[in-house]
């Protein structure tokens, strides 16, 4: 949540920052705002709303303003309006910064920095952090140093009184030469270029300006000035960084003839999940390789229990992993939220390995519980899209998605990847247990099949977008499916409701008439995952059900299926595969039925309405 931009170097740092911002805004879009260094002041604009309003409102370029901030904001504390809008200055006028994060602690320093004559303009917690960096930066004066040591000292000195998570990009008006940047639960990246840097929340907004970047860890600053940077921890500990490549180019970022960035990550499936795949399979012997696990194996092999930890779609996907590691590792498994984990006293034993699952790597319920997770002992990997993410960091292991960037805030092509490989894993967990050589090539060769499948479902385009059309006047849907395809009832109806608002519910579809049967409508669009399954008649119970009483069934159905054409108001198909890999098809006319369906009621389907793309916050 939230967005972060800082340019130091030698070009007009205004439309770095405005670009920057552009590239970050699925991050956040409640208001934005800049602040330039313009000698020994700050020039600073911000306002509601998109940055779209923000460049309405920024001045002519002034070439001579190199250094600057910027700042795409989703709503935390106050409401979406121009005086909460980053950045925020101090009351002296010294201090200005950008922050990614929540101080939870805030209103008890508020109300001491009240009592010591600081002034507020903003409902924010920012500017809290602000003012207390201001005043040890007044209280640092009257020490020996330079006024960029006792900066330095200042934001070092605030930091350590805090509660809570930041990225920070922060500025002194006495240091025109000078940028901190700081890290703490929230994700902060310094691109390094040719006598410039950039400072950013996220890679997309560095990789136009260089491949070049050092990845901040928790308790970590740098330190910008015009001879390079520096950096240490927040208590003063000189650290050692890396410069790491960032793993993606500026094409993969660029929209590239579609409409929105959603409906580019749904057509890029295919070629996500060959790259996803590819060189991990080995088909001749039945055998899955992922090196980032690779030295770990032996251990995971005698796992006595797994437990995925996630949010939202990832959730969805673990839940699909949870049945993988039943049926082919026969290894006990679940899955818990991870905003639930770290506060229900979870039980972690001997042998217990903790799989945490997030696209950005970045989610701050998932960080949560990865801590909870380690605390107690257990191996803890990873599975992320996003290289040099802090999850990434802190697992023990861990298995990188490799689908490339996705800035849609509605996830498609993370979720197959990530099925893909819990899939993967499962398989070599099995195959190192009790599954058949036979048995692991049959799955690993249908896995290998299905980014071709995907792409022919992706023909089916405007088959999909014409049932859309003729159930988007509806404000109630229901999603059903069973087994493996229990999940994708579950992520069908979670993509319709984040990007088209519509209400829908996802749904074992055997428990509808436990209760939500009594929902049922004339007309009201039921979502029928009814491909040929090992539960396949029952699904065709539960359609009848639902037709008996007046709704209309949209039914995803396996190609070939002659038998359930009568029951299906509206049919899709999909290509045949083995029942433990449908969900990765089987998902893909839910993502384009929910991108159409938000399309076609008018919506921003790259900016749902009070979504970000990473949470960062709890």
């Amino acid at each position: 949540m939230c967005g972060i931009v800082a340019y130091f170097g030698k070009k007009a740092a205004q439309p770095i920052l405005l670009e920057g911002l552009k590239r970050l805004e699925y991050r956040g879009y409640d208001s934005a705002g800049v602040a330039l260094m313009a000698g020994n002041t700050f020039e600073q604009h911000k306002t509601s709303g998109r940055i779209a309003n923000l460049e309405e409102v920024l001045p002519a370029v002034n070439a001579a303003q190199t250094i600057g901030i910027g700042h795409t904001r989703w709503a935390t504390h106050g409401e979406p309006n121009t005086t909460n809008s980053h950045p925020h200055t101090d009351a002296t006028g010294k201090i200005t910064l950008v922050h990614n994060g929540i101080i939870e602690n805030y209103a008890t320093l508020k109300k001491w920095l009240l009592k010591e004559g600081c002034t507020f303009q903003s409902e924010t917690d920012t500017e809290v952090l602000a003012n207390l960096i201001g005043y040890f930066y007044t209280q640092e004066q009257d020490k020996d140093g330079t006024a960029c040591e006792h900066f330095e000292r200042a934001v070092q000195k605030a930091l350590n009184e805090i509660y809570g998570t930041y990225g920070l990009a922060i500025m002194c008006a006495d240091c025109p030469d000078m940028m901190i940047g700081v890290k703490k639960g929230s994700p902060l990246i310094l691109g390094v270029g040719e006598n410039e840097f950039v400072l950013a929340s996220d890679a997309s907004a560095i990789v136009e300006h260089t491949t070049r970047a050092v990845y901040m860890s928790d308790g970590e600053m740098v330190i910008i000035h015009a001879d390079g940077f520096t950096t240490k921890t927040i208590t003063n500990k000189e650290v050692s960084k890396e410069l790491k490549d960032i793993e993606f180019s500026l094409d993969q970022i660029e929209l590239e003839g579609f409409e929105h960035y959603m409906q580019k990550e749904i057509a890029e499936q295919p070629e996500a999940l060959h790259t996803c795949l590819n060189g991990r399979i080995d088909l001749k012997n039945g055998r899955v390789i992922l090196g980032g696990i690779q030295n770990l194996l032996r251990d995971l092999t005698r796992t006595k229990r797994i437990i995925m930890t996630a949010c939202g779609t990832a959730w969805h996907a673990a839940l699909v992993g949870e049945f993988l590691f039943e049926q082919l590792a026969r290894i006990p498994a679940e899955v818990e939220y991870a905003s639930e984990f770290r506060y229900r006293n979870p039980i972690v034993e001997e042998g217990t390995v903790v799989i945490a699952i997030s696209q950005s790597g970045e989610t701050a319920d998932t960080l949560a519980a990865i801590e909870q997770a380690k605390e107690r002992g257990a191996t803890v990997l990873g599975v992320v899209n996003a290289v040099g993410s802090t999850i990434a960091r802190l697992t023990d292991a861990g298995v990188y998605l490799r689908v490339g960037p996705e800035i849609g805030v509605a996830s498609t092509k993370a979720f197959t990847a990530q099925v893909s490989v819990l899939a993967m894993l499962a398989v070599e967990l099995g195959r190192r247990r009790h599954l058949s050589a036979d048995a692991a090539q049959t799955i690993l060769t249908e896995l290998a099949k299905i980014p071709q499948k995907v792409e022919s479902i992706l023909a089916q385009q405007e088959h999909i977008k014409a049932i859309a059309q003729a159930n988007i006047h509806k404000d109630n849907w229901l999603f059903l499916g069973r087994g493996f395809n229990y999940p994708v009832a579950l992520e069908g109806a979670l993509k319709l409701k984040e990007i088209s608002y519509i209400h829908a519910e996802g749904l074992p579809a055997a428990e509808m008439k436990h209760g939500p049967i009594a929902l049922i409508t004339d007309d009201m669009p039921a979502v029928f995952v009814a491909t040929q399954c090992s539960q396949y008649e029952k699904v065709i119970g539960n359609i009848e059900e639902v037709r008996a009483r007046g709704g209309k069934t949209i039914v995803v159905a396996t190609e070939g299926d002659d038998h359930i054409a009568p029951y299906a108001d509206y049919l899709i198909t999909v290509p045949d595969t083995i029942e433990q890999l449908q969900p990765l098809l089987t998902v893909v006319p839910l993502q384009m039925l929910a991108y159409h369906a938000a399309v076609l009621r008018g919506h921003d389907v790259d900016k749902p309405r009070n979504l970000a793309k990473s949470v960062t916050v709890e």
